[in-house]
């Protein structure tokens, strides 16, 4: 014993016990050993009656029970065990809470036996390794009390479930209460109907999607914008120039001699005249009609006053109408290359169009026309050049600089096939940056002699040209028209020591290189100016000066 606990744990013995000797029996090994009870002190010992102790009520223990473990001193003394050979007698139960009887005096008898119990088996077969029974508490712990067995509640009887019927795969499937045999879930269906929602769900959502982005979304689109502004625009810009010029410039409509045509013109002062090109009006020459449209959009008749083949001018004059706006006139000497302009016309018909281009070049010699044949109806410009774009219909409209001042009249462009060409004829072609415009110092004074005569004036110097000459410069001819002489009499070459066969090279010093340029140099000149001329005669050169006479254009 160690502090009240045994030593060892207790086994279940089989053999029948006897006077608890003083000490536990040697093991001999594990298989079976009992722990002898230790020593109580009776009452006999004590010098007292012995008592028959009362066993406790209840049903007697059952043998194959667990082995309950031997008590300690302190249980023996609460429980007294009866003496050796007597069993114990049938007493009433007696409440659990029974006072223990009064001790007495001990005696020096020994102590009573223990009564046979009755062998029992152990539960488990022995642990080699001394661990305790399986179930029990180790070592470190006390044994619990033994707690009688609940009397658990008589099982009320069940019917027995019908045994499930084997599942036969290849058998036929058992029918229900209607008769049919059980339906499997439609997942077909539910995986058909899901793929339809979604089709619908996607045509929906496609066409909505196409509406929000044709239409620009659901709601309505207001966009920002700017407040109205200032429409005003300085004088000098090409928007201020355009508002200045325009209800000066007029579209004329020819018709006439089996054709028609399309130009531009402008108004010359309060009486109604307008310069245009002669080529414009060439149609209405001898019988037609000439029908002129302001910018505001009012019309009405012109007639002709006169024209000039040789320089491509007219004048046309309408009547009846009131409030015309002259435009005024500038100085073409004046103009350098690189000015700003802005040309005004109807390209192709389109009524008050505004072009702008800077001028490109000065003096620039150009003949348009000739489709006559006999030269009557070429005309000779040294012109100024444009990139403005110059289209047909453009002829005869105003070129003006920066201060809306007209600077020249546009008359021809060059065509992308090559050459210059006055519109009068051939097919259609559009600019391709190279205009041309009659300067309009020279245009006042054509215009003015048409205006008070009918007819204009052309310098000359009195020779006839050989226009066949390849070589560099303008070669005095052999022969003049008719067989006449090349130089003519009295005249301000013949005067000047002109001869024929000379070849002009210079005009003021300014270099030409064919009969045509010649011409152009003398007829950008008034009759009656002063001319330098140099000249190469039997291979020297020389220097010669007249004056200018005049001659009565066609």
């Amino acid at each position: 014993m160690k502090n009240g606990k045994p030593t060892w744990w207790s086994r279940p013995s089989t053999t029948t016990p006897t006077a608890p000797p003083t000490a536990p029996p040697e093991r001999a090994d594990d298989a079976d050993f009992t722990l002898a009870a230790p020593a109580v002190p009776t009452a006999e010992s004590q010098g007292a009656a012995p008592e028959t102790p009362v066993p406790p009520a209840g049903p007697a223990p059952d043998p194959v029970q667990e082995a309950t473990p031997v008590p300690t001193a302190s249980e023996a003394v609460r429980e007294p065990v009866p003496a050796a050979g007597l069993a114990p007698e049938p007493t009433p139960a007696a409440p659990q809470t029974a006072a223990p009887a009064a001790p007495e005096p001990l005696q020096d008898t020994a102590p009573a036996p223990v009564p046979p119990q009755t062998a029992q088996q152990p539960l488990h077969a022995p642990d080699p390794y001394r661990t305790p029974p399986y179930g029990e508490p180790g070592p470190w712990a006390p044994a619990p009390p033994v707690q009688p067995p609940t009397p658990m509640p008589a099982p009320v009887p069940m019917a027995a479930p019908a045994p499930a019927p084997a599942y036969d795969p290849w058998g036929a499937q058992p029918l229900t209460a209607e008769g049919k045999a059980p339906r499997k879930p439609r997942r077909g269906l539910a995986l058909v109907g899901a793929l339809a929602f979604a089709l619908v769900t996607g045509v929906v959502g496609g066409g909505v999607g196409a509406y929000i982005e044709r239409n620009g979304g659901l709601s309505t689109v207001e966009l920002p914008q700017a407040e109205a502004g200032d429409t005003g625009r300085a004088p000098g810009s090409v928007a201020g120039i355009a508002a200045s010029a325009l209800p000066s410039v007029v579209t004329i409509h020819v018709s006439g001699g089996g054709s028609s045509g399309t130009g531009t013109g402008f108004v010359l002062d309060t009486r109604g005249h307008i310069l245009t090109n002669n080529h414009v009006v060439d149609a209405a020459a001898s019988s037609g009609e000439i029908s002129v449209t302001f910018s505001n959009g009012e019309t009405a008749r012109a007639k002709l006053i006169g024209r000039d083949t040789g320089y491509d001018l007219a004048v046309i004059q309408v009547r009846g109408v009131s409030g015309l706006t002259p435009l005024a006139l500038g100085n073409s000497d004046s103009v350098r290359v690189g000015d700003p302009v802005v040309a005004i016309g109807a390209p192709f018909d389109l009524s008050n169009t505004v072009t702008s281009g800077i001028i490109s070049a000065k003096e620039r010699p150009i003949t348009a026309g000739g489709e006559k044949g006999d030269g009557s109806d070429i005309s000779y410009v040294d012109a100024l050049q444009t990139d403005a774009p110059i289209n047909p219909g453009n002829s005869g409209g105003p070129l003006v600089d920066s201060q809306g001042r007209v600077i020249g009249i546009n008359s021809a462009i060059r065509a992308a096939g090559g050459g210059s060409d006055g519109e009068s004829g051939g097919g259609q072609s559009g600019s391709i940056g190279l205009g041309f415009a009659i300067p309009i110092n020279q245009g006042k004074r054509v215009a003015e002699e048409l205006i008070n005569t009918g007819k204009a004036t052309h310098p000359v110097i009195g020779v006839s040209l050989d226009m066949a000459y390849t070589g560099d410069g303008a070669r005095v001819g052999d022969k003049g028209k008719g067989g006449t002489a090349s130089v003519t009499a009295g005249g301000p070459a013949e005067k000047a020591g002109i001869r024929s066969g000379d070849i002009i090279t210079k005009v003021d010093g300014q270099r030409v290189h064919s009969g045509e340029e010649l011409i152009v140099k003398i007829r950008s000149h008034r009759p009656g100016d002063r001319l330098k001329l140099t000249l190469t005669r039997d291979g020297k050169e020389q220097t010669k000066t007249l004056t200018l006479g005049s001659s009565t254009g066609t």
